[in-house]
C-alpha cells in the first residue's frame, strides 16, 4: 500500500541558475543531441514545410510528372503545377502538420476559385475537409487569387489545426451563352455553394463573365506550396527537445517521438483556438453556417497553451492534462503553455468552488464533470512537480483547496464519491458511486498532502485539513473494496446496475487502472497483479478495449492502463501494450504514421465511436501520448519526488522486450539521464544481468534501485546518491538464481552519442581479469496472436454522444 503521507514541512531549495532549461525561453538546439534525433517529427524550420509527393491527380492538372510515388519537391519549381477547370491535385506531407497554407502563384486566367480541402487521414482526403464538428465534413476553403501572382497565403483565421493531405481543385464550370451577369453570378454561386460562406465570397457580379465571352476557362499555375506552422509557438526550432528516448526497439522509439510531436501540435497560440464553432457562438455570436471552420477564438491568456488536440477541439480539457503534462515536461518542457492552461481553469472557477468541464468557450454555463474537476487538481500537482513553480502554487492554493472541498463533500456513507455529473471522457455509465472518480480522488488527496508540504504550510487550518484528507483517503480504500469482483479479478464500475452482480455489470478499464495508479493496496495484496493480468487478457489484435465505452479503443484510458501495469510491477505488459496498440496507431490503415489519434473502433477502423462522423476523429490528440512519459517514468525509471527535481528516484527496468535503452530530460535544475543494457560475464555467458548508469542534476539528491525490485522487498538494493555525479551498477543473476548488485566504474565517454549504438557494446572491466559484455543472445519475444475486436453495431448506433445536447 502507498499510504497517504502526513502533512509535514519540507524545506525546498530554490532553483538556482544552472545548466537546466528555462521554460520562459526554451532552447533553440536539442539538450541531448544524438542519433535519436532522426525520430523527431517536428520541423526545424516552421515557416516553410513542403509536401513530399503527389498523392492523387484528377482531371485538368499538368505537372512535370504525374507520378503519385515519392517526389523531389524541387520538381515544382521548374515547370510548376497548372490546375485548370475540373482539375484536382492532392498533396501528401511527410508528417501530420498544422498551420497556414501558402502558394507561389505564377499565373492565373479568368479569376479562378481554387478550393483547398484538408485531411489528417488518407481515408478522408478529397474535395471536402475532414470534420471538426457534427457535420459530415468541413467545407473546403475557397481561395480567390484574382489577378494576383506571387506568394499568397490563407488568412490567419484559417490556420488549419492538423492535416497531412491537402487537396487543391477548381470546380467544373458550365458553358454559358447569352446570359446576363446576374444569371452568371447565380450559376457561379451554385458552383461554389460547397465552399465556406463565412469567408465572404463577394457579390455575384464579381463572377460575371466578360460580355460576348461564350465560356470561361479558369486556371492557376502554382510554383510552390508550403505551410507556415503556427503550433508550438514557444519553440523556434521544433526539433530542440529537452528530453529524449532511445532503445533497441525502433517502434518504441517512434512511439515516444510521435507522442512528443502530438503534444507539440496540440500546443497553440491561445488566440487561435476552439474548433467548436457552434459553441463559440454563445460567446462570439458568429453566424457561420454548418460546416464552416476557423481558428481565431481566444481560449486562454499568454502566448502558448496546451490543448486537447491539434485539429479539434483546440481548447483546454483538464482530462488530457494528466497524460499531457508529464509528456510535455519530458520532451519540449513548454511548461508556460501548461501554466496558461491551468490558469484559465482557475480563472473560470465557479462560485461554489467547482471547476469547469473545460476552458472557454465552455465554463460559462455551469458545465461540470466530477472527474475532469479532479484532473485540474492532478494537473496542478504535475505542473509544480516539473516546473518547481512554488510561487504559482501559493497563489492558487486557496482556489485549489476550495475545489478539493467540492469533491470531498461528495463522499457519502458508502465511502465512495457520489458522482452527480454524467460528463467524463465521453464514456458511458458515469453517475452514482463510481470507481474511476473515487480512485482519482484518492490520488488527488495523496498529492494534496504533498503540495501542502511543499508550501511548508503548517497552519492549524492546513493541519486540520490534512487530517481530514487522510481520513477520507482511508475511507475511500474501504469503499473501493466493495467494488472488487472475485470472479473477474477486476473492479466493477459502480454499486448499482454496473456492479459485480448487477444487470449491466461492467469492469471499466479507466476505473481499474486508477485503482492501481492511486497506490491504495497493501504490499502483500494479490489484487494489483490480478487486475493487471485480467486487463491484459481482454486485449484484441489492436490493443486494449474500454468496456465502459462499447466499441471503443481509447489511447486515453489505455494510457492509464500503461501506468496501472507498471504500478502492479508488470512492466512487460505495459511495453507490450505500447507495441501492440500504439504501433497500430502509427502504422494502421488511415493513421498518420507521425501523430497519435484520439481513438478508434474495436475492429481497427479509424472511426472514433464517440462521434457519428468518422472523419471527426482527431489524429493528433494529447491524451494519446501516454507512452512518452511512461517510458521515461517507468522503464528508464526516472521520477521526480519534489518540485523541480530537488529529490528524485531512479528505478530502471528493461522488460523482456528490450536489449538496451537510454534517455532523459531536463528541468530548471538540470539534466536527468539513464542508460541501461543487458550484459553477461565474458568468462561465463550463463551469468546474465544488466548495467545501469545514472546522472542527475547538480545540487539534487535521490535514490537508485532496480525496477524489478520493490523498496520493501527483502534484500532489495537501494543506493543514495547526489546529483552532479555519474554512478553505475551491475545486477547479475547466477546459475543458481542468486542475484547480486555491484557498483562499477564507467568511463564518462559512455555517454557520448555516436552514429551507431556502440555505447552499449563497450567492454567493462569486472572483478579480477573478467569483463561485462553485451548479451548478444537477447532476442525480442514474438508478439502473441490476437483476434480483431468485434463491433456491436446496435450499441454503436446507440452510443454516439450528442455533443450539442449538453452545450
Amino acid at each position: 500500500m502507498k499510504p497517504l503521507p502526513s502533512v509535514a514541512c519540507l524545506a525546498l531549495v530554490p532553483i538556482a541558475a544552472s545548466s537546466g532549461v528555462d521554460y520562459h525561453n526554451l532552447p533553440v538546439d536539442p539538450v541531448f543531441p544524438g542519433p535519436w534525433d532522426k525520430y523527431i517529427k517536428a520541423p526545424a524550420n516552421k515557416s516553410f514545410i513542403t509536401p513530399t509527393r503527389f498523392w492523387k491527380v484528377e482531371g485538368n492538372v499538368t505537372t512535370l510528372s504525374i507520378d503519385s510515388g515519392p517526389l523531389t519537391y524541387g520538381h515544382y519549381y521548374g515547370g510548376g503545377i497548372l490546375i485548370g477547370e475540373g482539375g484536382l491535385l492532392t498533396l501528401e506531407f511527410r508528417e501530420n502538420i498544422a498551420g497556414r497554407i501558402c502558394l507561389g502563384i505564377n499565373s492565373v486566367t479568368d479569376e479562378p476559385v481554387l478550393n483547398l480541402a484538408y485531411s489528417e487521414s488518407s481515408f478522408f482526403a478529397g474535395r471536402q475537409s475532414d470534420a471538426t464538428n457534427d457535420e459530415e465534413w468541413d467545407l473546403p476553403l475557397p481561395l480567390h487569387p484574382g489577378n494576383r501572382t506571387g506568394p499568397l497565403c490563407v488568412g490567419s483565421e484559417f490556420n488549419r489545426g492538423a492535416f497531412k493531405y491537402l487537396t487543391l481543385y477548381i470546380d467544373s464550370i458550365p458553358v454559358f451563352r447569352a446570359h446576363s451577369k446576374s444569371t452568371v453570378g447565380r450559376v457561379f454561386s451554385s458552383a461554389v455553394a460547397a465552399a465556406q460562406q463565412v469567408l465572404g465570397l463577394g457579390d455575384s457580379g464579381s463572377y460575371a463573365l466578360e460580355e460576348g465571352k461564350p465560356y470561361s476557362k479558369p486556371s492557376v499555375s502554382i510554383t510552390q506550396v508550403w505551410v507556415n506552422c503556427t503550433s508550438f509557438p514557444s519553440q523556434h526550432n521544433g526539433k530542440a527537445y529537452s528530453g529524449y528516448f532511445h532503445s533497441s526497439s525502433s517502434l518504441l522509439n517512434r512511439i515516444w517521438y510521435a507522442g512528443a510531436y502530438t503534444l507539440q501540435l496540440s500546443t497553440i497560440d491561445p488566440s487561435q483556438g476552439s474548433a467548436l464553432i457552434p459553441v463559440n457562438r454563445y460567446i462570439d455570436h458568429n453566424r457561420s453556417p454548418p460546416g464552416s471552420w476557423y481558428s481565431n477564438f481566444t481560449v486562454a491568456g499568454g502566448t502558448a497553451v496546451t490543448t486537447d488536440g491539434a485539429k479539434r477541439d483546440r481548447l483546454v480539457w483538464p482530462g488530457d492534462m494528466y497524460i499531457a503534462i508529464p509528456g510535455i515536461a519530458m520532451s519540449s518542457y513548454d511548461m508556460l503553455a501548461v501554466r496558461n492552461a491551468l490558469d484559465v481553469m482557475y480563472k473560470h472557477q465557479y462560485d461554489d468552488g467547482s471547476l469547469p468541464y473545460a476552458g472557454p468557450p465552455l465554463g460559462y454555463h455551469g458545465e461540470f464533470s466530477d472527474t475532469y474537476h479532479l484532473h485540474t487538481l492532478l494537473g496542478t500537482y504535475d505542473y509544480v512537480l516539473y516546473s518547481g513553480d512554488i510561487a504559482w502554487l501559493r497563489e492558487r492554493w486557496p482556489a485549489y483547496q476550495r475545489a478539493l472541498k467540492v469533491s470531498i463533500a461528495k463522499v457519502d456513507a458508502r465511502n465512495l464519491i457520489h458522482v452527480t455529473s454524467p460528463l467524463d471522457w465521453n464514456r458511458h455509465g458515469m453517475g452514482g458511486h463510481n470507481i474511476e472518480a473515487s480512485a482519482i480522488l484518492y490520488a488527488v488527496l495523496t498529492r494534496s498532502l504533498e503540495l501542502s508540504s511543499w508550501l511548508s504550510d503548517d497552519t492549524y487550518e492546513t493541519q486540520t485539513a490534512g487530517e481530514e484528507w487522510s481520513l477520507i483517503g482511508r475511507n475511500l480504500r474501504k469503499g473501493i473494496e466493495q467494488l472488487y469482483c472475485n470472479h473477474t479479478g477486476l473492479y466493477s464500475d459502480n454499486l448499482s446496475d454496473r456492479h459485480c452482480s448487477g444487470p449491466d455489470h461492467i469492469d471499466p478499464q479507466d476505473g481499474n487502472s486508477w485503482a492501481l495508479i492511486a497506490g491504495m493496496h497493501e504490499r502483500e495484496s494479490h489484487i494489483p497483479s490480478a487486475v493487471s493480468r485480467a486487463l491484459r487478457s481482454r486485449w484484441n489484435a489492436f490493443g486494449a478495449p474500454a468496456p465502459e465505452f462499447p466499441n471503443v479503443m481509447s489511447p486515453f484510458s489505455s494510457s492509464f492502463e500503461l501506468q496501472a501495469h507498471c504500478a502492479a510491477g508488470n512492466h512487460d505488459a505495459a511495453v507490450e501494450l505500447m507495441l501492440l496498440m500504439w504501433g497500430y496507431l502509427l502504422d494502421g490503415p488511415g493513421f498518420t504514421n507521425s501523430t497519435l489519434a484520439e481513438g478508434f473502433r474495436t475492429d481497427g477502423y479509424v472511426h472514433y465511436p464517440a462521434y457519428l462522423v468518422p472523419s471527426r476523429n482527431s489524429h493528433a490528440h494529447g491524451w494519446a501520448a501516454g507512452p512518452t512519459s511512461t517510458l521515461v517514468n517507468n522503464i528508464l525509471g526516472i521520477r521526480l519526488l519534489s518540485p523541480g527535481g530537488e529529490t528524485w528516484r531512479i528505478r530502471p527496468v528493461l522488460t523482456k522486450w528490450l536489449g538496451w535503452a537510454r534517455g532523459g530530460f531536463a528541468v530548471g535544475r538540470g539534466n536527468f539521464e539513464v542508460m541501461i543494457w543487458r550484459v553477461t560475464l565474458e568468462s561465463n555467458k550463463s551469468v546474465r544481468g544488466a548495467v545501469a548508469v545514472v546522472k542527475a542534476a547538480e545540487g539534487t539528491h535521490g535514490w537508485f534501485g532496480w525496477g524489478e525490485e520493490r523498496d520493501d522487498d527483502d534484500g532489495s538494493f537501494i543506493a543514495e546518491l547526489q546529483g552532479g555525479e555519474t554512478r553505475a551498477w551491475v545486477r547479475l543473476e547466477s546459475e543458481d538464481d542468486e542475484i547480486f548488485t555491484t557498483e562499477i566504474k564507467i568511463p564518462e565517454a559512455t555517454w557520448e552519442p555516436d552514429d551507431g549504438e556502440a555505447w552499449y557494446r563497450q567492454k567493462i572491466p569486472y572483478g579480477s581479469g573478467d569483463a561485462l559484455v553485451y548479451d548478444d543472445t537477447f532476442q525480442t519475444p514474438v508478439m502473441e496472436d490476437r483476434k480483431p475486436g468485434e463491433v456491436d453495431w446496435e450499441a454503436l448506433d446507440n452510443g454516439y454522444v450528442d455533443t450539442l445536447g449538453w452545450w
